[in-house]
């Protein structure tokens, strides 16, 4: 770990300006705010990745705090953490035995922005003090949610079910590029229902039924549309994904190949950046998150 931070703190020094402009040192035009919602894998392999991700995050700042506007001035970002959990319960009945059903209950946020490592509000602001550092504490966010993980069901409920309830109110503003980025080792599992029956036979363990390869699975295009009707329009959001290529691994460990993450940055054009998980630190991702997310501010409308 600590010869990857070394190595990732050079390179993003490299990829940044220092001349108050945007990554290629020429000024932003279009957009004047960001709101930024990170969704973070929870589940019991992401500790490391967790751990870079705040490693590399200050650097991810500094780049972010050289964007200017049309008119010259800093952008007004917003950093908004959640996970993607939320409470789940899986009832696995297996067959031709007398072994009793067992249910395995998990908790999540359920689509709420986390407010912790002393924040005041749900959300950091460019305007705080050392955003840098309260990201990173934020960002850690542990290691004992659910093994369903649910990224694009957790980024539309965090968008629109929370602000609707109030939960995540005023994070969301009209005048703003959305900005979404995505941290997971397994694919997208967004299941409606908040329980789901799996059955599986003791003779054939290695053949268990998995509720993330079931039809109850919601379709990816749903997630597309939902951000589309919250913005407006395509070209007022912006996504990155940060997931398996294919089955791979890396010193963090495994990832698990995510299609349809994979699908859904495919079908969002090119507002929506996938990087791989399994390149051994975050660097790259990250500079290819700010990469998209300067185009579309370039591109933003009024």
């Amino acid at each position: 770990m600590d010869s990857a931070a070394g190595t990732d703190a050079a390179a993003l020094a490299d990829s940044g300006s220092d001349d108050g402009g945007s990554i290629d040192g020429s000024a932003t035009a279009g957009c004047e705010a960001m709101d930024i919602l990170f969704v973070i894998d929870d589940s019991g392999s992401m500790a490391e990745e967790q751990a870079n991700l705040g490693t590399n995050f200050p650097r991810f700042v500094e780049v972010l705090d050289g964007y200017r506007t049309e008119d010259g001035v800093p952008v007004d970002y917003r950093l908004g953490v959640t996970t993607t959990g939320k409470d789940f319960t899986t009832v696995v009945t297996f067959t031709g035995s007398a072994i009793p059903p067992m249910t395995l209950e998990e908790e999540g946020p359920n689509g709420e922005l986390l407010q912790t490592c002393g924040m005041t509000r749900k959300w950091i602001e460019a305007a705080d003090g050392d955003v840098s550092a309260t990201f990173s504490c934020v960002a850690e966010v542990g290691t004992d949610g659910s093994s369903a993980e649910m990224p694009l069901l957790m980024t539309e409920t965090a968008l629109t079910t929370r602000v609707a309830d109030g939960t995540n109110a005023g994070f969301v503003r009209e005048e703003a590029l959305l900005a979404v980025v995505v941290l997971t080792d397994e694919d997208d599992c967004s299941l409606e229902a908040d329980m789901v029956e799996i059955t599986v036979d003791p003779a054939e363990p290695d053949a268990a039924a998995d509720a993330c390869e079931s039809s109850a699975v919601l379709p990816v295009g749903r997630f597309l549309d939902a951000l589309d009707e919250l913005k407006g329009e395509r070209g007022r959001w912006a996504g990155a994904v940060i997931a398996g290529p294919s089955d791979c691994s890396s010193a963090f460990g495994e990832a698990a190949a995510a299609p349809r993450l994979q699908q859904f940055a495919t079908e969002a054009g090119e507002n929506v950046v996938f990087s791989s998980i399994c390149e051994g630190d975050l660097t790259g991702a990250l500079m290819d998150a700010l990469d998209t997310f300067e185009a579309a501010c370039a591109g933003f409308g009024g």
